[in-house]
């Protein structure tokens, strides 16, 4: 097996969340041993991250954090390197450069699943800084994959419950709100949406008619993939 790094605590719940599908997930391929997961979690200060998810403020004071965890990863021994947060994926560039294992892209891999499933139109729920720096916007235009985003007022609704999810608090008109603004996605013949949020998934939201398909489990499914096949 291969040793898998994960750059964490960037929500600490979702990181616990990514552990877990990771250990039982290869357990499924795998029951004599289980998998060699190392994980930092990123000492970055509440202010920094308030910004970004509220305000899409200060993305480049991450920098420094990020590459520094991903540089003691690979000392640490680890074979490769993940995020489970899409905003981070922002700055994959630079964390790939900073290290010389590979990092996994969970747009990359979202996109190759889509494709998979022949999903032609999709809607986008992320914060307002993966929107912002059209992190899948861009990768779908180049594969051929439409997209639909939610409206500006949708957008600043998110911000502030999925801070409230990074801050461990899972409320239910947060959840109810989220379905609303899938419930509006219905009405523009998409083939699903995609929770570009990896804290979002601490909502489990689910539809009647939509499929929905979780970034985060995408990623893991990914990784488990690559720590199992040796």
């Amino acid at each position: 097996m291969k040793t898998v790094g994960i750059i964490g605590g960037l929500g600490p719940e979702t990181t616990s969340e990514f552990y877990l599908d990771l250990v039982f997930s290869c357990a499924k391929k795998d029951k004599t041993v289980r998998p060699p997961i190392i994980i930092s979690s990123v000492p970055l200060p509440y202010q920094i991250e308030e910004d970004l998810i509220l305000r899409s403020e200060g993305m480049e004071r991450y920098i420094p954090y990020l590459t520094a965890e991903a540089q003691r990863l690979e000392k640490a021994g680890a074979d490769f390197i993940v995020m489970p947060c899409n905003s981070l994926h922002v700055f994959i560039k630079k964390i790939r450069d900073s290290v010389s294992i590979p990092v996994l892209s969970i747009v990359e891999e979202t996109v190759k699943f889509l494709k998979r499933e022949n999903m032609n139109k999709v809607g986008i729920i992320s914060t307002s800084a993966t929107i912002k720096n059209k992190l899948y916007e861009n990768a779908f235009a180049e594969n051929g994959i439409r997209y639909v985003v939610p409206n500006e007022l949708q957008q600043a609704r998110m911000g502030k419950f999925i801070l409230n999810l990074v801050v461990g608090q899972q409320k239910n008109r947060d959840r109810e709100e989220l379905i609303n603004i899938i419930n509006d996605f219905g009405n523009k013949g998409l083939d699903c949406v995609i929770l570009a949020c990896t804290d979002l998934q601490l909502l489990i939201p689910s539809h009647q008619n939509l499929k929905i398909f979780d970034t985060m489990k995408i990623f893991a499914d990914a990784t488990v993939e690559r720590i199992t096949k040796g």
